[in-house]
């Protein structure tokens, strides 16, 4: 129906602005077989995350979850904020090598990431994520309504045709 295709849109561009990169399919079929949606669409509406709007989706985000969490957005340069993302992967690979050759780990820079750039952009990114969900909905539903009444349309007519053509050539002697 168009609702579930709506749902389905919606559920993409919502998981869109969340921070699991990587896993927006994932997320977003699993969103949509609990919420009754169409699946192809939800897959297809994490496509409103891309490189063009990945940015102002993480700041909107960012700035959203700092405002929320009562904590400070510092104004850094973005190499540190990519450092933070290098950090932390830096600390998942050196201390996955350490715990299988039993040596002391330091998990430091995946603790500052994660209360610095993820739980941030986590709890960010409901809100503007829920009212971009919320349009793309309601756009949704009367497009694929039209669609789907076009298409119908162009069915009956087509089958139409056919029997008119069988309906003269059994008239023919």
């Amino acid at each position: 129906t168009p609702e579930e295709i709506g749902r389905g849109v919606g559920i993409g561009v919502f998981t869109s602005f969340t921070p699991f990169f990587g896993l927006h399919f994932f997320v977003a079929w699993v969103l949509a077989l609990v919420f009754r949606a169409n699946v192809l669409a939800s897959l297809l509406g994490t496509f409103f995350g891309n490189p063009l709007t990945y940015i102002p989706i993480g700041l909107v985000s960012m700035q959203t979850g700092h405002f929320l969490l009562g904590t400070q957005l510092q104004s850094e340069t973005r190499r540190s904020f990519i450092g933070k993302f290098l950090d932390a992967g830096k600390d998942l690979r050196d201390n996955s090598i350490a715990v299988l050759r039993g040596e002391p780990v330091d998990w430091s820079n995946i603790v500052v990431f994660y209360h610095e750039v993820f739980f941030p952009y986590l709890v960010g990114g409901i809100v503007p994520g829920m009212i971009a969900a919320t349009v793309c909905y309601y756009l949704c539903i009367p497009l694929v309504r039209a669609y789907q009444n076009r298409r119908k349309g162009a069915l009956i007519a087509k089958l139409a045709a056919i029997k008119h053509k069988a309906r003269r050539k059994a008239d023919r002697p």
